[in-house]
């Protein structure tokens, strides 16, 4: 059966190299695909520029967005355009985070926020509904992996770096460790690279060819490969060889050092918005950014060329079209994956986008992977150094998430919208007498939102606000 790539980059897809390619492009941001792209139009003569998107049905990406777009250039309500003018709002004369006229300059006059591994793990921990206890072992054991993602520091040595302030042992440290090893990417966490491979290969679908024998070989003779080769390890595992070979195809695949994936982005790396958010007619849209692809498609002369060439040059042109093909799928199919998923926040967060941080409800990557039927890891690649355009300004899609904190109304408080209120609440506080941190806590609790003074604390100083003593002023 020939593997096909579905357009949702769903969990249950066998993981072919078409597949790898549509997941390495997901996760790139907009510049580094433009790079991507043009390296491959450079080396690939069937693809070539156009300046019209393709046609329904031919070779390209065409996704729903591009329609919506054409759609509303036509429509009174605020076209998502460079000239385009949001609906009036209440946030349209509210305090920070407006909209402004920078706001609607060029997106590349903004520097993108380096990203690193560590970051990139933190922050779904931040979002998982581990304990407070668990939350501390988990960055405990995201602070000793290395750059490529392993994790060579025995569960002794975190357990004692741990102590005092937590007296753990390895069995619960290694329960944690089993939770970051389902974070994104895929593979983090392991010990040895027969663990990395076995969890990528945990997360393909049953019936991915090879797939139970390629765990088996994972677990045992990994090592021994090289030097046993596919027909050693065929008969010591009593296997027939052409199912051993679909075995050590599917974990070659595989990557095995999926730390190395996400990584510092270079200081002269610009945010460009890969979608445009607008309210038209009282209802928040989405579509992808019109302009900030180029517009890639087959070169129909070469096309045509292969029907007239010898067997040889019509073998290379023939891959050559079939490369450029899945390249255009996978754009296709990116396109889509990112447009489902901002629509899904930009529903999930309607408030904010009205309001502000204060409005900020608590928002997982597991409840909107539920939402649009993709896997946490999809999403998340998704919305990996992504940004889109708003009235509020650009925003990174990671600015949608958060967690919650019980309040006493029976419902949940994003923590970003009590950083907003704290902020808030100092802002307005007498600067000969500012507010302490046990104040602080005192009045979120009358607004019914009880939050303890040592988390009022650890939310001031990511706020990078002084301490109440350090804020006095006599003048």
């Amino acid at each position: 059966m020939k593997p096909r790539l579905q357009t949702s980059l769903g969990q249950q897809l066998v993981m072919t190299p078409q597949l790898r390619q549509a997941i390495r492009l997901l996760q790139m941001s907009t510049a580094e695909l433009e790079v991507e792209i043009t390296q491959a139009v450079e080396s690939n003569p069937l693809l070539d520029w156009t300046d019209d998107a393709p046609a329904a049905g031919e070779d390209g990406p065409s996704t729903e967005a591009d329609g919506d777009a054409r759609e509303t250039r036509h429509d009174d309500d605020g076209p998502p355009g460079d000239d385009w003018a949001p609906d009036e709002g209440p946030w349209a004369t509210s305090g920070g985070g407006s909209f402004d006229d920078d706001d609607a300059g060029s997106a590349a006059e903004r520097i993108a926020e380096a990203d690193t591994l560590r970051d990139h793990l933190l922050w779904q921990l931040h979002l998982s509904h581990l304990s407070q206890r668990d939350r501390r072992i988990g960055s405990a054991l995201i602070d000793a992996l290395e750059e490529d993602g392993y994790l060579r520091e025995p569960l002794a040595g975190i357990a004692e770096a741990l102590k005092p302030e937590l007296d753990v042992d390895e069995e619960e440290i290694g329960v944690v460790l089993h939770q970051l090893q389902r974070f994104d990417p895929v593979g983090v966490g392991a010990r040895s690279l027969g663990e990395c491979l076995r969890l990528q290969l945990a997360v393909l679908s049953d019936d991915t060819p090879g797939r139970a024998l390629a765990i088996r070989i994972a677990d045992g003779p990994l090592d021994r490969l090289p030097r046993s080769g596919i027909a050693g390890i065929a008969a010591e595992l009593r296997q027939p060889v052409p199912e051993v070979e679909t075995a050590v195809a599917l974990l070659r695949t595989l990557d095995p050092k999926p730390g190395a994936q996400i990584g510092e982005l270079g200081s002269d790396t610009y945010v460009v918005p890969d979608c445009v958010v607008w309210r038209q007619r009282g209802i928040w849209r989405a579509a992808l950014a019109g302009n900030t692809l180029p517009r890639i498609g087959i070169h129909r002369g070469y096309e045509q060329m292969i029907r007239q060439c010898g067997e040889s040059d019509a073998g290379y042109l023939k891959g050559q079209l079939q490369e450029a093909r899945w390249l255009l799928r996978s754009l296709e199919a990116r396109g889509e994956t990112l447009l489902k998923v901002t629509r899904c926040l930009i529903r999930e967060q309607s408030g904010f986008l009205e309001f502000g941080e204060q409005a900020l409800r608590p928002l997982t990557l597991r409840e909107v992977a539920g939402e649009v039927g993709l896997h946490e890891s999809t999403v998340s690649r998704a919305i990996a150094r992504k940004y889109v355009r708003t009235p509020r300004g650009t925003l990174p899609l990671r600015a949608f998430f958060a967690s919650g904190i019980d309040t006493e109304g029976g419902g949940e408080a994003s923590s970003t919208a009590i950083q907003a209120m704290i902020r808030r609440l100092i802002e307005q506080e007498n600067p000969r007498k500012p507010l302490s941190d046990a104040k602080l806590a005192d009045l979120l609790k009358a607004a019914g939102v009880p939050v303890a003074r040592r988390t009022v604390a650890k939310y001031r100083e990511a706020l990078h606000i002084l301490s109440s003593h350090e804020r006095v002023r006599l003048d």
